[in-house]
């Protein structure tokens, strides 16, 4: 057996039903496979996150698609040297992403998604795009598409009210929005369309769909994970960044050998007192 363990990512907006019945299913199939993780059932869909070995992970996946509306569900892989999760958990939640926005349903109207391919191939040439950060301000600091424009946000709870301060022309260009994997951007698209944005697309599969398929082209940086690994880079692989034991800000390399930086004390963004958009106010997304 490989020593290597498979890390699973996937999200999928479809009606579901009987969830409690669901998640009891799914704990008792995920603690009996051996499986660590985190697995988000609602209404509108699911969410989860899962390591383990690929026979265990099958197991799982497989009978995730028998649930309606989740036979096509294509997971993404990435690989780590050690299990990235501490326990399993499976919870029934109102949102699989916590948004807040009447009207925002991705299951029945979601924005038009651009490839990973396709978005390189609109950079490459240099087309005229926006591109927009959706993600946290502190998920953004490890990297992102060159030339990005952050949202500008703490919190995902926080994207209405900075989309709203964003300037009234972008309305009328083309945007494209990417996240993680892609999930958050499934709410933000649809919002940012009730709000007069005319030419949104999302980036399908996220950055991670965009690492696997065409690599860094156009990436700074690497990607924030919410799980132990902190960071991944392009080749979807764990970086040396860490989080903060204090304030759990994730750190690169170079942050670490800041003087302000004292293990499980503090680093530079709690020196000062904790910040905003970590610990007690974080969220975790995708």
């Amino acid at each position: 057996m490989s020593s290597e363990v498979i890390n699973l990512s996937c999200y999928k907006f479809a009606a579901l039903d009987r969830l409690e019945e669901r998640k009891e299913a799914l704990l008792a199939l995920c603690r009996a496979q051996g499986l660590k993780g985190t697995i988000l059932l609602a209404e509108e869909g699911i969410n989860f996150f899962l390591a383990g070995t690929p026979a265990q992970l099958a197991v799982v996946v497989d009978f995730i698609r028998t649930f309606p509306g989740l036979s096509d569900i294509k997971p993404k892989e990435s690989p780590s040297s050690h299990q990235p999760f501490k326990r399993m958990l499976v919870k029934v939640k109102k949102e699989i992403i916590a948004f807040g926005v009447d009207g925002v349903d991705p299951v029945r109207k979601a924005s038009p998604k651009i490839s990973a391919r396709e978005l390189k191939a609109w950079l490459d040439e240099g087309r005229p795009l926006v591109l927009l950060d959706t993600r946290n301000d502190y998920e953004v600091r490890l990297g992102t598409f060159k030339g990005a424009l952050p949202a500008g946000v703490a919190n995902f709870r926080d994207f209405p009210a900075a989309v709203r301060q964003l300037p009234a022309e972008l309305k009328s260009q083309p945007v494209v929005m990417f996240c993680t994997g892609g999930i958050r951007c499934e709410k933000a698209g649809p919002f940012m369309e009730m709000e007069g944005y005319t030419n949104i697309l999302q980036l399908d599969g996220g950055i991670l769909k965009y690492f696997e398929e065409v690599g860094g082209a156009h990436y700074d940086g690497e990607c924030f994970v919410f799980d132990h690994r902190v960071g991944v880079g392009p080749d979807l692989r764990e970086t040396e960044s860490v989080i903060c034991f204090n304030c759990q800000m994730p750190l690169t390399k170079a942050e670490q050998r800041l003087p302000e930086y004292v293990y499980e004390k503090s680093c530079p963004y709690c020196i000062n007192g904790k910040p905003k958009g970590r610990g007690n106010t974080a969220q975790s997304g995708c």
